[in-house]
C-alpha cells in the first residue's frame, strides 16, 4: 500500500529526511517511534504530499504521490490533481483540528458531502454509523468545545474515515490528551486494526504498537535505524541508538 524509495526532505539547509526506505503492505499496521525531530511526521506528511519531498520517490497502492514522472524526471501535480490524491488518504492530526463551530455530525459530514459530492441523506446516516463506531452516538448535536480530549480525537477519527480511506495515517493521536483518556482513542484504533484498516501510526504508545503494530520503525536523524518486529525489536533491539531510546521509553 505504501513504499518509499530512498525519500529525501530538506527545509532550506536543513535535511530532515536522509533516505527513507520503507514498505507497509496493504491491511498492515505500521508505527513509527523515535525521538523529537527524528522525521516521523514529516514523513507521514510526505506520504499524503502535505509536504513535497526533496528527492526519491513515494507510492501510495502503486500510484507516485504529488509527482508525474517523464523521461526519469519528476513533474509536480497540478495541486488539485494533488488533492485528488489525498482523498484517498485519512490523517489524524494531534490536535484534533476539528471546526469550532460545526456539531459533531457536522464535521463527520463536511468532506463527503463538499469534496465527493455525496448526498446530504447518504453522508448523515454514514456519519451516524460512524459516530457509533467511535462511541460517539450520543454527541452528535455536541460542538467539540462541549468534549473531552479523548471524544475530540475520535470525532477527527469518524471524519477521516468518511471520506472511506484507502489508508489511514495518525500523527501522534493521543500525546495531546489527559493520560485517562488516551485508551478510549487506541481502542478505536486497535478496532480500525482488526477491521483491516491499513495504518501508519506515529506514537509513543509502545504497548499499543507491540499488540497492534505489524512492523515497528526506529527512526533517528531523519534515517531508519531499524525496523521489525515489534515483540521482537522492542525485547532486543540490535542497534545501539535503538536500545538507549527503549530503555528512556519503556
Amino acid at each position: 500500500m505504501v513504499e518509499a524509495k530512498a525519500v529525501q526532505k530538506k527545509f532550506g539547509g536543513l535535511q530532515v529526511l536522509r533516505g527513507i526506505d520503507l514498505a507497509v503492505g496493504r491491511g498492515e499496521v505500521a508505527c513509527l517511534v523515535g525521538p523529537s525531530g527524528s522525521g516521523k511526521t514529516t514523513m507521514l506528511r510526505c506520504i499524503n504530499h502535505l509536504e513535497q519531498i526533496s528527492g526519491g520517490r513515494l507510492y501510495v497502492d502503486g500510484e507516485l504521490m504529488g509527482y508525474r514522472e517523464k523521461g526519469g524526471k519528476l513533474h509536480e501535480l497540478h495541486p488539485r490533481e494533488a488533492a485528488k490524491q489525498r482523498r484517498d488518504i485519512g490523517m489524524v492530526f494531534q490536535h484534533f483540528n476539528l471546526f469550532p463551530h460545526m456539531t459533531a455530525l457536522s464535521n463527520v459530514i463536511e468532506a463527503p458531502t463538499r469534496v465527493k459530492k455525496v448526498k446530504s441523506r447518504e453522508a448523515n446516516d454514514n456519519a451516524r454509523d460512524l459516530l457509533a463506531r467511535v462511541g460517539l452516538s450520543d454527541k452528535a448535536k455536541a460542538y467539540p468545545a462541549q468534549l473531552s480530549g479523548g471524544q475530540q480525537q475520535r470525532v477527527a477519527i469518524a471524519r477521516a474515515l468518511a471520506m472511506k480511506p484507502k489508508l489511514m495515517l495518525f500523527d501522534e493521536p493521543t500525546s495531546a490528551l489527559d493520560p485517562e483518556l488516551v485508551g478510549e482513542v487506541l481502542d478505536v484504533m486497535k478496532q480500525l486494526a482488526r477491521d483491516g484498516m491499513t495504518m501508519i501510526v506515529v506514537t509513543h504508545e509502545m504497548g499499543f504498537a507491540r499488540e497492534v503494530a505489524d512492523q515497528l520503525i526506529f527512526m533517528d536523524g531523519g534515517v531508519v535505524v531499524e525496523a521489525g518486529n515489534p515483540r521482537e525489536l522492542l525485547a532486543n533491539p540490535q542497534h545501539e541508538r535503538t536500545k538507549a531510546f527503549l530503555s528512556k521509553v519503556l
